[in-house]
């Protein structure tokens, strides 16, 4: 079973940044699309943005465009989730996602525990 670890959230204040790490395990890694998703109390997990296991940029969610980009290293296991120009409705936690299937976009089917990113004003 595939496990997926998140890492690096934190308080920041807005206009600053943040890089997250994804650690996964459990499967093999380079045949799977991976995306960030973020979730705020009462509202379900969004996609934030998402790679697929070509290193193509899948989704973006319009309000990241330009300041948050997601990467992969396939030799590490790792995702990594840059933010930068982080705004406070970025506050969220923040989760790592994969599907079931390889060479697949969706649906999104593990996640991990996530991080909590937190912008203040």
């Amino acid at each position: 079973q595939v496990h997926l670890v998140e890492s690096g959230g934190g308080l920041v204040q807005a206009g600053g940044s943040l890089n997250l790490s994804c650690t996964v395990s459990g499967r093999p890694f380079s045949p799977y699309t991976f995306g960030w998703f973020r979730q705020t109390p009462g509202m379900s997990r969004k996609p934030v943005i998402t790679i697929s296991s070509n290193g193509d940029i899948r989704y973006w969610m319009d309000s990241v465009r330009g300041r948050f980009t997601i990467s992969r290293d396939n030799a590490k296991n790792m995702v990594y989730l840059q933010m930068l120009n982080l705004q406070p409705e970025d506050t969220a936690v923040y989760y790592c996602e994969s599907p079931r299937n390889p060479y697949s976009d969706f649906p999104f089917d593990y996640w991990g525990q996530g991080t909590q990113v937190t912008v203040s004003s």
